[in-house]
């Protein structure tokens, strides 16, 4: 049964449409970068300012009972935040038309109640005489979802449609029993082709070809029309991005901001993850004081190393820093891709220091043992993934492919013994602190230590770009994946740094000063980054 709903009219600026009552959908996929220079990184000043600014300065009154709509009020914040910074920061999302679950009971229900609305009407339509009423509320919805579709200059299509769709003509020649409800639904249908977007041609082409009765050609077009609904608010979206993205900075730190001022715990988890990384830092400082004062590490040196804790986050150890949630989805699947690929520059290092001389140098067959490994050890972020089952995969597969590469250019094949071993020591990956895999796989510096170097050096960097494919040595095999993972990651810390940079320079001055009993110093001028 069609349903009243909103949808946002197309904001495409085009004239054309109002000449000619035509209308057309392109998306767009341009995508500019969101953080300009100065936002960046928090500014020198916010780090020693005196916590004046309403952007950075979280509330500090005790927490109030909050009522029903308080709670549901920021609960609209959080999700018109989520909705913005996924439509500003992924040039590839759109709407897909509604599909219940097949074998579901809303799509049980959902089909019951439409089937029983449209029976309803074809039983009205083929009374002796026919009646009309809900046939009139029909194409008075469609002429409403019709006109939604327009440009505010779409004047001349506006009034021809509705001339075509008087209601009061309508219900005068129902009266009369002159109405041609065919020809209504066919003058319908044509309008649909001149709105729709060129994926729909086919749908509208079924439209007219539909040799059915005329409640089901009604039926056919509300639901043709339900996807032109999808269709334009896609539009709309792509239209508006350009927008939102220069805006967004400081449209997502006001709202965060607004979302503060309502629940003054919203930024404990916050809180919590920077404090984490302060302490840690001051832990691995020297003792040694200078002028009665302990040694502090510097505003940016916090916040960076606080950014690589989120690379490296534990879910299941503590909650989730607030300031990330949207885009925790993206974080997730840069740590799960980051795993996987350090498994399998493990599993080479294993298999190149093991074997040796004859795989050195023959990249081709390097490249095939990478994404071996890789497909087998793909999803190794599912807890329920059996990382022992497919190591021994990989190490048989591994063993297989050497094989055949050693027998092809006249080396003798691997020996027993040494397949074993070489299964024992790929094996010994799942085993974070087994003394072989330290030993073999890294020469006594791991995988995650040399990838957690390269990702502070870059988050350090003014200009990372320049930096991205010069891994650090070990991490040959996998430096382009390597390094499209380091720049997925720094974009996101970049604009995270960019909108919360001012929340973030108050709780490090905060701390800073609760370790010292005087204004901590300027920062020196190497961390103030152009942000």
């Amino acid at each position: 049964m069609p349903l009243n709903k909103e949808c946002p009219s197309s904001t495409s600026s085009s004239d054309e449409q109002g000449s000619d009552g035509e209308s057309s959908l392109s998306s767009s996929h341009r995508f500019n970068s969101t953080a300009s220079a100065s936002d960046t990184d928090c500014s020198r000043e916010s780090f020693i300012s005196d916590g004046s600014s309403k952007h950075c300065t979280p509330s500090s009154s005790p927490p109030n009972a909050l009522t029903l709509d308080e709670v549901m009020d920021c609960a609209r914040g959080i999700s018109n935040l989520n909705l913005f910074h996924e439509i500003v920061v992924n040039r590839d999302f759109h709407l897909e038309p509604q599909s219940l679950p097949e074998d579901s009971l809303w799509k049980l229900v959902h089909d019951n109640v439409h089937n029983a609305f449209w029976d309803s009407l074809e039983s009205e339509i083929n009374n002796d005489p026919p009646e009309y009423k809900q046939a009139i509320n029909l194409l008075e919805e469609i002429r409403e979802i019709l006109l939604s579709f327009l440009n505010p200059g779409a004047n001349r299509m506006r009034t021809q449609i509705l001339e075509m769709l008087d209601m009061d003509l309508i219900r005068q020649q129902v009266d009369n029993d002159a109405v041609d409800v065919a020809g209504l639904a066919s003058y319908i249908i044509n309008v649909m082709g001149k709105m729709c977007a060129p994926v729909r041609d086919e749908e509208i082409q079924k439209l007219r070809e539909n040799p059915g009765s005329i409640v089901m050609i009604f039926r056919e077009i509300f639901r043709v029309l339900e996807l032109m609904k999808t269709d334009f608010v896609n539009l709309t979206i792509n239209s508006l991005r350009p927008i939102m993205q220069k805006q967004s900075v400081e449209y997502e730190r006001a709202t965060f901001q607004s979302i503060l001022e309502k629940t003054p715990g919203a930024l404990n988890n916050t809180v919590a993850w920077i404090k984490m990384t302060f302490e840690e830092l001051i832990s691995s400082m020297p003792s040694i004081q200078e002028k009665g004062q302990p040694c502090l590490p510097g505003p940016f040196q916090v916040l960076n190393a606080a950014f690589l804790h989120i690379l490296l986050w534990d879910y299941t150890e503590h909650p989730f820093p607030e300031t990330w949630m949207t885009d925790e989805g993206r974080l997730r699947e840069v740590q799960a891709q980051l795993r996987q690929w350090q498994a399998v520059n493990e599993v080479l290092l294993i298999v190149h220091n093991a074997v040796a001389g004859p795989v050195q140098g023959v990249a081709a067959l390097s490249e095939r043992l990478k994404r071996m490994a890789a497909v087998l050890l793909n999803h190794m972020h599912d807890p329920n993934f059996k990382l022992h089952e497919a190591l021994v995969s990989v190490s048989a597969q591994i063993c297989s492919e050497l094989n055949k590469s050693l027998a092809e250019r006249s080396y003798p094949t691997l020996s027993t013994s040494l397949q074993t071993t070489l299964t024992g020591q790929i094996c010994a990956i799942a085993q974070k602190d087994n003394p072989i895999r330290i030993l073999v796989v890294s020469f006594s510096v791991s995988t995650e230590d040399r990838v957690q170097h390269y990702f502070m050096a870059l988050i350090c960097d003014r200009k990372p770009e320049t930096r991205l494919e010069q891994t650090p040595s070990g991490l040959d095999a996998i430096r382009l994946e390597l390094a499209s993972l380091a720049a997925k990651f720094l974009s996101l810390v970049n604009y995270n740094r960019a909108v919360y940079g001012p929340f973030y320079a108050d709780i490090i001055r905060k701390l800073m000063f609760s370790n010292s009993s005087q204004s901590p110093a300027s920062p020196p001028q190497d961390f103030v980054t152009s942000e």
